[in-house]
């Protein structure tokens, strides 16, 4: 069984960046079990003098969780052309660790929008050494309110779509 830890870049409550996550989850094929992390808004603000024995409850959580599972999925807004501070953050959080290191990772897109933010969060986790599958999923939920982004993530199409992302990047896990 293959664990997969998806983080949503976003702390909306009405995230489509979060729904997209959760939708993988609900549809991992066999053989993959996809868990959300949901720490990114109690992470605090990360302080090199605040590693080792002064990491914080909340940074061990996600350093534990990105350690124990066997790839990360990533799926990221875009704010002024960028990645969100909150999720740079987390990534900080990592940074000195070997979590990330040849750790696979994907990156899911709710929005075709969001190229700065794709390139910019793709050159951070390559300078990581987190190693990047080339499989990319985009789901188009910009704009949507939550009863149509739960319509357009149930609709067979973008089932298949979610299942067969999962999948190759389940192949590229296992390739590694």
């Amino acid at each position: 069984m293959l664990n997969i830890l998806a983080i949503s870049g976003s702390l909306r409550a009405a995230s489509t960046n979060s729904a997209l996550v959760a939708a993988l989850a609900h549809n991992a094929p066999p053989g993959c079990r996809v868990t959300v992390y949901d720490g990114l808004g109690r992470l605090p603000i990360f302080n090199p003098d605040d590693e080792g024995e002064r990491t914080p409850p909340a940074a061990s959580e996600l350093i534990d969780a990105v350690t124990q599972a066997d790839g990360v999925i990533i799926s990221c807004p875009e704010y002024a052309h960028g990645v969100p501070g909150g999720l740079k953050n987390t990534l900080d959080w990592l940074v000195s660790r070997d979590a990330a290191v040849e750790k696979p990772a994907m990156l899911v897109h709710a929005s075709p929008r969001s190229l700065f933010a794709r390139a910019a969060l793709a050159e951070v986790m390559r300078t990581m050494s987190f190693a990047l599958c080339d499989h990319v999923l985009e789901i188009a939920l910009l704009g949507k309110k939550p009863p149509d982004v739960e319509a357009i993530l149930a609709e067979p199409k973008n089932r298949r779509a979610m299942h067969d992302a999962l999948n190759a990047f389940a192949a590229f896990i296992r390739a590694r």
